[in-house]
């Protein structure tokens, strides 16, 4: 059951789905919430692909169409906290100031510069490989776009736990202390019905790049997010997930034009 309350704990504070009920925020339901990450990314990748697939099947829209919807759903599902986690670890990355500063900047509300000039360019790329993907859609397309936003919320988790928190509040501190080394234990059975299904479905090429842009991803944060802010907090986790999600969108381009043609 604490499962089940993890998983509508994730609902409430990171999508715009209506949960009229209220949960205890002690310990172990935030720890389920931690170990149910990926099965909110996965409940987002599919209503993602029943997007898609709805649009390019039934519709007599075009891809250009289906890209837009497809790049516009994200945003209106999570209302956005992840992508206003990327604005702000962008600001305070792009001050070039000490990680105290960073962490000052980070948590004003007003947006600069920078955090506007970076959200352009990662909606505009985001926006490029969705429509290139559709253009050239396949069968394998529906599947790899579902696993996005499974792999996404599973970096998010191993951060938040690994990685030592910057400041001892916020929604990211909250969520750290709720968990320990075990909690993650549940995360390599994900990974092997992930690849169970790609592998079922003769899609090796995709479940090796897949698996290695989240390692090459998790490695690389896990060592820049102490060295860049002192550690992680919310708004970098956040930032965490965009910057995934957009990389494997990539990378799910990559495949389209080099392994599924």
């Amino acid at each position: 059951m604490r499962w089940f309350k993890g998983l509508l704990i994730n609902l409430q504070f990171f999508s715009t789905i209506p949960i009229p009920f209220e949960f205890p925020m002690d310990r172990k339901h935030l720890e389920r919430a931690i170990q149910t990450f990926p099965l909110l990314g996965l409940l987002h990748g599919g209503i993602y692909a029943s997007i898609l697939y709805a649009i390019v099947e039934w519709t007599p829209f075009s891809a250009l169409t289906a890209a837009f919807v497809l790049w516009l759903a994200p945003i209106l599902l999570t209302g956005g906290i992840h992508l206003d986690g990327w604005i702000d670890t962008s600001d305070a990355f792009f001050s070039y100031r000490d990680k105290e500063k960073r962490l000052e900047i980070m948590k004003d509300p007003r947006t600069g510069a920078f955090g506007v000039l970076s959200i352009l360019v990662l909606l505009s790329a985001k926006f490029f490989f969705l429509y290139e993907i559709t253009v050239m859609l396949q069968s394998a397309t529906y599947l790899l776009a579902a696993a996005i936003p499974f792999l996404s919320r599973m970096v998010m988790g191993v951060l938040l736990v690994t990685v030592s928190p910057a400041k001892n509040e916020g929604l990211g501190s909250l969520f750290k202390n709720a968990s320990s080394k075990r909690t993650l234990w549940i995360y390599p059975f994900y990974l092997l019905g992930f690849g169970v299904v790609l592998f079922y479905n003769d899609f090796y090429i995709g479940m090796a790049s897949y698996l290695l842009a989240v390692i090459l991803i998790v490695l690389f944060l896990k060592k820049k997010t102490i060295e860049w802010f002192g550690g992680m907090t919310g708004d970098t986790l956040g930032a965490s997930v965009e910057l995934t999600e957009v990389l494997l969108w990539m990378t799910m381009w990559l495949l389209h034009y080099y392994a599924m043609g």
